[in-house]
């Protein structure tokens, strides 16, 4: 536990392509902005996919364009070559791909097998490879699908090892409608820590269930210190009835910073950037950490 953990901010990207509200670009832009002055320098920004798909989405290339002054290391997901085409155009360094461990949801979600997903983006690797282009895997669902229920560790392990061994410099495991919990983490990180090591892995956690902070805790005892979290909660999935977004970023800096590891995080600047976000999506920031603080300043404006 000694070792320093990575935070990967979601919020631009995996948090506001799933609200109902689309941001404007100079909001997203803002709040990328706000987000990085909070000691936030790795940040997913965007995502090159179809605007039909993904309305929220659009205007990816200003964002990342924007971020491009900024001093840190941003993401965006790329689905193929034509959404890597773009993003190499908008002035990306480093790019995400994704599969599932689930064949069900790869069939919701992409509308392919999980075989198929993965002949989709080799292109994109191989290209990225030849632009010296860093690539990070997602794989989704790696605790749970809720259309096949029940994902074997065994079944997380094999695609991780494929997007490892195509060339992804790390692999994001996500257990994207949050029904995981410690002792199921626990197995499934040691199942994938025996083809890819640990060092080579990130946490993705959403957080429905109320386990994602005791899943991190766990991940980080199997030596896993990347974790991907979004501001305020935001994001959710549409598959998946009640789920949320991303464990929050406020609720894992305050946990880690409990336990005596530094984040870099500014907590007040985070809770402000939640907190513009949250009033231009009409409501409160989900995280227990950014409502119990916001509670604790009303008070004590009142006072």
């Amino acid at each position: 536990m000694g070792a320093r953990v990575q935070i990967v901010e979601m919020g631009p990207r995996d948090g506001l392509q799933n609200e109902k509200v689309s941001v404007s670009v100079e909001a997203r832009i803002a709040f990328v902005e706000a987000l990085v002055a909070a000691g936030l320098t790795t940040c997913e920004v965007g995502a090159f996919v179809s605007p039909k798909a993904i309305p929220q989405m659009v205007g990816s290339d200003q964002v990342l364009r924007a971020a491009g002054d900024l001093d840190g290391e941003f993401h965006v997901l790329v689905p193929n070559e034509k959404g890597y085409e773009a993003a190499i155009a908008a002035g990306a360094k480093v790019v995400s791909v994704f599969a599932s461990a689930s064949e069900g949801f790869s069939r919701a979600n992409i509308n392919c097998s999980i075989a198929e997903s993965i002949e989709r983006f080799k292109p994109v690797l191989a290209r990225a490879r030849a632009d010296g282009v860093k690539v990070r895997g997602y794989v989704s669902c790696v605790l749970g699908c809720p259309f096949d229920g029940e994902v074997k560790p065994s079944a997380v392990a094999e695609v991780a090892k494929t997007l490892s061994d195509l060339g992804c410099y790390e692999i994001s495991l996500g257990d994207t409608i949050g029904v995981g919990t410690p002792a199921k983490a626990r197995a499934m990180l040691r199942a994938v820590g025996g083809d890819v090591p640990p060092a080579k892995l990130a946490m993705h956690f959403h957080d429905t269930y109320g386990q994602a902070l005791a899943n991190l805790y766990a991940g980080m005892e199997e030596g896993v210190f990347v974790i991907d979290s979004a501001a305020g909660g935001l994001g959710g999935c549409p598959y998946a009835p009640g789920a949320t977004g991303n464990v929050a970023t406020e609720d894992v800096v305050y946990m880690l910073e409990g336990m005596g590891i530094a984040t870099g995080v500014d907590m007040d600047k985070l809770l402000a950037a939640t907190n513009r976000m949250s009033a231009l999506l009409g409501r409160p920031p989900v995280s227990r950490v950014a409502s119990a603080l916001n509670a604790k300043r009303a008070k004590a404006t009142k006072a």
